[in-house]
């Protein structure tokens, strides 16, 4: 399948990459320092640009099966980046309309599951980081009245741990007990929904 990612030169989008090159896609990544990719040059393309901007969004997904992202702000977050992925939701959904790609695949905050009593994430997004909260609401708003295939994964608190292949995923809450993920294995999930048409327009939860 041919795929594009972003976020591509994070913690989670480097092994999205890594992962689907294994799978046997054919990956173009959009990203704004190209030279963090050099160890996959000649094994995907890559575009300098950035997310935000849909006319080079829409460039890249012309003749694109789908799009997997991990792409969000850095922690600690500036004060510029409040709105971010809202902000970026709107360039994806306008510059996906316009190329005709419809499968997405986003990678949210597991802070959104209001039911979640072990652990407690949305008391805890509320209490510690109500910015994130509001503004993956925002993404999440965005991308669901889009008329796109969407998929939302909401993953706990990522680690830098293996790659295991081991991990839950329950749809529509995150699995009991779900404290945290390594982001290898959130990449492991991402590929394997863009296999799995049951989820198409679908929020899963992800965890160990």
């Amino acid at each position: 399948m041919k795929v594009v990612i972003l976020g591509a030169t994070g913690g989670t989008g480097l092994e999205i990459v890594r992962q689907a090159i294994e799978r046997g896609h054919s990956v173009t990544a959009l990203v704004r320092s190209p030279e963090k990719l050099r160890g996959y040059a000649g094994f995907i393309r890559i575009k300098q640009g950035s997310p935000l901007n849909a006319s080079e969004l829409e460039e890249i997904l012309e003749g694109q099966d789908a799009v997997l992202s991990a792409f969000g702000p850095r922690v600690p977050i500036a004060k510029k980046d409040a709105t971010l992925l809202r902000d970026f939701a709107t360039a994806l959904t306008t510059a996906m309309a316009r190329a005709g790609t419809k499968r997405v695949i986003v990678e949210s905050t597991a802070f959104l599951f209001k039911d979640s009593i072990v652990p407690p994430t949305y008391l805890l997004g509320r209490l510690l980081f109500p910015g994130v909260v509001a503004d993956a609401s925002a993404m999440e708003d965005i991308l669901k009245r889009s008329g796109l295939d969407w998929t939302l994964v909401r993953p706990p608190r990522l680690t830098d741990g293996r790659h295991s292949g081991r991990f839950r995923v329950r749809e529509s809450h995150l699995p009991r007990f779900g404290l945290k993920i390594s982001r290898a294995d959130v990449a492991h999930c991402f590929l394997d929904i863009l296999d799995d048409q049951q989820t198409i327009r679908k929020v899963v939860g992800t965890s160990y």
